[in-house]
């Protein structure tokens, strides 16, 4: 199996916050295409897609929106979702818990 761009803490949270399985594999797919799309930001990928699970709030069309304004200008999608502050590595690991390293 390759490596997934998704972490195993950023999957939690799509299951718990998408519980509908369908639902969550279509986020984890639409996060996939987003951290591709936006490779050339030099932003951490988890960091991008987890904005848009955070802004979501469990609401598809929600995410959906975050999705396509990222498209538009990602940094917009990191202050929405709460990332777009100095101290964000701290803020994913409140949400998500811990990285594992």
């Amino acid at each position: 199996m390759y490596d997934d761009v998704i972490s195993a803490r950023l999957h939690r949270r799509i299951r718990r916050d998408f519980p509908d399985a369908e639902a969550a594999r279509g986020v984890a797919g639409a996060l996939r295409v987003l951290a591709d799309e936006l490779a050339g930001s030099q932003q951490d990928p988890e960091r991008l897609m987890a904005a848009a699970v955070f802004f979501a709030t469990g609401d598809i069309n929600r995410f959906r929106s975050a999705i396509q304004g990222a498209r538009k200008d990602w940094r917009d999608l990191l202050m929405a979702g709460g990332l777009g502050y100095e101290g964000w590595p701290s803020v994913l690991d409140e949400e998500l818990g811990p990285a594992s390293g």
